[in-house]
Order: structure tokens, then sequence, then C-alpha cells
């Protein structure tokens, strides 16, 4: 038996939707302060595998991965506290995939930008590969 699709609520996005809007409203405000988009949504082939919402460059060379997190109030710790430990993992998996490209990698840091309802917030180096 096919069940129907639940149409989404009048004037409410989709999560896929909202989560796009994040993204480049979290681009939008890097690009103003000087990184260039390198990759976006960028996934690792395979099951299990990571990906990375915004690959940036920042202006001394440093490659700049970058999780975009949305909430919509800041119950459970809001939006910079949903990327934990496993999040952080497959993020890490995915930059070292990306990586391989390089002979010589750069030097590179992992941002978090999260948009709740206290607004946007850019956290630089919010975590490392170690």
């Amino acid at each position: 038996m096919v069940f129907p699709k639940w149409p989404a609520a009048a004037g409410k996005p989709t999560t896929r939707a909202a989560g796009d809007a994040a993204e480049t409203q979290a681009l939008r405000h890097l690009q103003a302060a000087g990184l260039r988009l390198l990759e976006r949504n960028y996934r690792t082939p395979g099951r299990g595998g990571g990906e990375i919402d915004l690959i940036m460059c920042a202006a001394d060379g440093t490659l700049v991965f970058v999780e975009v997190r949305q909430r919509s109030g800041a119950h459970h710790g809001g939006a910079a506290a949903s990327v934990g430990a496993t999040k952080q993992r497959r993020i890490v998996l995915a930059a070292r995939h990306y990586l391989q490209r390089w002979r010589v990698p750069p030097p590179c840091r992992f941002d978090v930008v999260a948009l709740d309802a206290d607004g946007l917030q850019w956290l630089q180096a919010a975590f490392d590969a170690g």
C-alpha cells in the first residue's frame, strides 16, 4: 500500500529548504568577512562517510571547513551545542578525504556557524581534528 505524503504546513519551509537557507545565510556572512567559497555540501563517497556544508578559503590561505547548524530555539543548548563528538568525527573524516587532493595540505580549521533565536554566531576554530 502506498501512503500519500503529508503536505508541508502552509508557509512553513521543509527541513531541507530551511537548511539550504541557513547555509546561504552563513555563506553570505563568511564571504562578507573575506572568505572565498571552494565547495558546498562536499560529501565523501560511500555510506557512513562525512559531509561538510561549506569549504572556504581565508585570505591567508587557510582552508576553513564549516558546519552550519540552525535551531529554532535554545533548548538542548541551541545550534552550536548540536555539533557533538560524532558529528565532529564525520566532518574530520570528510576533511581528510578532501585534503587528499593536495600534495602538501594547507593550514586548516573547523568552524561552526550557528543560527538560532539569538541570530548568527560564527565560532572560529570551534573544534580540531585531534
